[in-house]
């Protein structure tokens, strides 16, 4: 029990990566109904971006400040995956919009297939080291060790969920998403452009998985093609799990996710006499996803809506 303090801490940090990820899943299916699988791949080529960007910054500018080039490399890194979303977006996914729903989603994983293939032939398979930019070492507070990555990702969470309630509940571009939502035709009466406000949403989720991207190479210290899709997957269930298109439950789906991986995966040995390891830990948390779904289908936070006529 000495080790729980220490795992919930290591469990809130990769359900935040997750909720960052699941966020952007969720705004796009609250507005037009879609799963956008590829969203793991814009995670993946915002990741490999900053890793580009850093790595140029440190030849042509070395005496830049550590803070400051990290924030250029998120910006930059926003800026390209948001721009590829749109392309996305109004290339692959509007022509189908009044399609079957099959149509699109499985234009949705041809467009992951794609980034990720183009993402190996451009970069090569191999997996590339993330530079080191903050120091390794570990602050202690009791029995709890956290990383300035680990700090990172907690701070630039909670402040990016803030941001993005605000923007949903108080803005008028968030008046306009809810709109579209609810009814596109009738928004479009009241002076909405939907296609505005649907590339402005996917733009949006492409700059969360962009920086969900950079944090993830900072915590594991590594890129690669692959990268975006066992992220992409955990955190798609997560946003099933708290409620699909649910803001608060996209983050509530996430934390729980990480905590359950992360506690259920340090003493999933020890229970099982070794025949389980950590390495066994998505059964734990796709197993609790299952159970709660069979109970409560629109899940944790989901709103139950009536058929209709």
């Amino acid at each position: 029990m000495e080790q729980l303090p220490q795992q919930i801490v290591n469990g809130l940090v990769l359900g935040c990566m997750y909720a960052l990820i699941a966020l952007g899943y969720t705004m796009v299916y609250g507005i037009i109904k879609l799963i956008n699988f590829a969203h793991g791949e814009v995670l993946m080529v915002g990741a490999i971006t900053s890793w580009m960007t850093i790595g140029w910054m440190k030849e042509a500018m070395p005496n830049l400040s550590v803070w400051l080039m990290l924030f250029l490399a998120i910006v930059i890194s926003c800026v390209v995956c948001a721009l590829i979303n749109y392309a996305i977006e109004k290339i692959a996914y509007r022509p189908l919009r009044n399609s079957p729903k099959l149509a699109p989603l499985i234009t949705a994983i041809g467009v992951s297939l794609l980034l990720q293939t183009l993402a190996m032939i451009i970069w090569k398979p191999a997996p590339k080291p993330f530079h080191r930019v903050f120091s390794p070492v570990p602050y202690n507070f009791g029995p709890v060790s956290v990383t300035m990555p680990q700090v990172l990702i907690l701070v630039v969470t909670v402040v990016l969920l803030s941001i993005l309630v605000y923007l949903v509940s108080g803005t008028k571009m968030g008046r306009a998403m809810r709109a579209t939502a609810e009814n596109p035709k009738v928004a479009s009466l009241m002076g909405v452009k939907p296609d505005t406000v649907i590339s402005a949403t996917f733009m949006i989720g492409a700059a969360l998985a962009a920086i969900a991207g950079v944090m993830n190479a900072l915590y594991y210290g590594t890129v690669s093609h692959t990268m975006g899709f066992l992220p992409g997957m955990k955190a798609f269930s997560a946003a099933v799990f708290g409620g699909i298109g649910n803001l608060p439950g996209a983050v509530l789906g996430g934390l729980l996710m990480g905590l359950i991986e992360t506690i259920g995966g340090s003493y999933l040995g020890p229970i099982t006499g070794g025949i389980l390891g950590s390495h066994y830990t998505d059964i734990l948390s796709f197993a609790v996803l299952i159970i709660t779904l069979v109970f409560r289908p629109t899940g944790l936070l989901g709103e139950r809506v009536a058929d209709r006529a």
